[in-house]
Parts: structure tokens; sequence; C-alpha cells
């Protein structure tokens, strides 16, 4: 599946105004490739990203705590990039804080969100933001929390010409529900792959919403790996690897899901967006739903 471009994914309209290919970049593997890993070489990771651009990319996801060492995500972004590409869209999140170790150990109260927000504008070198997530719950799924105070604080911003779209991640349906009592919601981003989709009664409600599903750990992360032996028949069957599969698979299952996998390796970029051009059957959707 060679010269295939994000475009082969369809497009879908982000808080419906904002056109991006379906087949995204998250940037939270280009400082290091795992939670306490060494830093990456950040001048891979500026390739990375140029070359993501090149090959239609143009939803990237961030957020000011991807970082290791000096090499943080929002700087690379910033230093590959700009002058942004009009058409780039550029998602980011706040809420998770990091503790001395760099390890995600807090989240931050509605006080201190402003800065937070102010503080990816500066290190994006931006005026305004795309795409902000308010990311609840630390490390946790679906606590149940509220987050309606500081949501209020996200939307203050948004009227303030801050924010052009807001979002909420790691929430159930409630959260959903409180979040658009509050302000329009023009994505959600929960942990959903292929083996760990429990996420099917919200994702129904964005796809009525029209609201965006971006799955963070595409292709497995945390304690709910992929299950390689249960792609390959059907990764066999379209000369591909069980990655794309799994991919292709998350653009199949839904029109609002917009996939960003995230990666530090040249090579796992040029497989990741070929899986775009990836078209599943119906047999293989069933075989993979078990």
């Amino acid at each position: 599946m060679t010269n295939i471009t994000a475009a082969a994914g369809g497009e879908f309209a982000l808080g419906g105004d904002l056109r991006v290919n379906r087949m995204g970049f998250g940037a939270m593997r280009l400082p290091t490739g795992t939670f306490a890993g060494p830093p990456r070489d950040p001048e891979t990771g500026i390739a990375v990203l140029r070359r993501a651009v090149e090959l239609g990319v143009n939803h990237i996801d961030t957020a000011g705590f991807y970082a290791r060492g000096d090499v943080e995500a929002n700087d690379l972004i910033r230093r590959a990039l700009a002058p942004y590409d009009e058409n780039l869209v550029i998602a980011t999140k706040v809420g998770p804080l990091r503790g001395p170790d760099g390890i995600l150990s807090d989240q931050a109260g509605p006080e201190r969100l402003r800065a937070l927000v102010e503080e990816d504008l500066r290190t994006l070198g931006l005026d305004r933001l795309d795409l902000v997530y308010l990311r609840i719950g630390g490390m946790a799924v679906d606590t149940g929390e509220s987050l309606e105070e500081r949501f209020a604080v996200l939307a203050g911003l948004r009227e303030e010409g801050l924010i052009r779209h807001l979002g909420i991640s790691n929430v159930g349906a409630a959260q959903l529900a409180e979040a658009r009592s509050v302000a329009p919601v023009a994505a959600v981003q929960n942990h959903h792959h292929v083996h760990h989709a429990a996420d099917a009664d919200l994702l129904g409600q964005c796809e009525e919403a029209g609201v965006a599903y971006v799955p963070y750990f595409p292709l497995g992360g945390g304690d709910r790996p992929l299950e390689a032996e249960r792609l390959g028949k059907v990764a066999a069957r379209h000369g591909a690897t069980t990655a794309q599969v799994a991919l292709a698979w998350l653009l199949a299952i839904s029109p609002v899901m917009l996939p960003i996998p995230g990666t530090g390796s040249p090579d796992h970029l040029e497989e990741n967006v070929a899986a775009a051009g990836l078209t599943l059957s119906e047999d293989d959707l069933a075989e993979l739903a078990g």
C-alpha cells in the first residue's frame, strides 16, 4: 500500500467547521517511547512530524504534559511545522499534571486551567488553539467525577477567543451530557481499540450529535494490548500488518472516528498512514468482532 496518504480514510468536520483527514497523528510518543522511558532524539521527532504532514495528516493531537526531560512534544511541533499551514488542526489537552519524576500524578483544578492553556499557546506559537480537551481522572477511566466547573473555565476561554473548539477526554456518557450543558463539545477522546471497545454506547451518542470520537491507544496500550493472533488472519488476507488492520477497523466502524496513532519512528508512521487505504469487508469486521 505505497503512496497512500491520510486522505484515503476520508474527512470529518471537527466542530462543524474544521475539515480534517480522519487519519491523524498523536504526538505522545515523540518525546519518549514509554511513560518512563528515556528521551528520544528531537531531530527524529521533527522529521516524523514533517513527514506526517507530507503524507496528508492535518490533525495533530498533543499535550503540554507530553514530555521527557528537555524533549517536549509542543516544542517539536512548533520547530517542525511553524509557521503552520492554515489547514492544519492542532488539538491539545489540559488537566493532568506531571510530578517531579515526570510521571502524571495529579490533575489541575479550575484555578490552574487558564495558565495551562496559555502555556500551550506559548509553546506551540499560536494565538488561538483549534481544539482543547479537558482530560479528567488522571490514569483512571470514567471516574464519574463532575467536570462542570473545570469545563466552564475552558468555555470562558473559548468566549475570549483563546480556544476555537472544546473537547473532553476520559469520560462517560453522564460527563458528556454535563459538558454539553455548559458549552458545545466538538470531540471526545477515550481509550478505544479493536480489543477494547467498551465505549460503543458513547460512540453512538457521539455519532448522533456529530461529535468526533478520537480514540487514544488505538494500537493498544495500558493494560489492553492488541491480540495479534485475532488480527493475523485478516491481516494476511490483505497483505497488511496487524496494526494496519486495527486502524482500518476504527475507520470502518464509525464515520466520526478519528484515529491518532502516535509513533517516534518514520517507518511506523508510513505504515500507520497507509492503513487509511485499507478497506475491510463485512466478513473481516465480523471476524474481528469475534
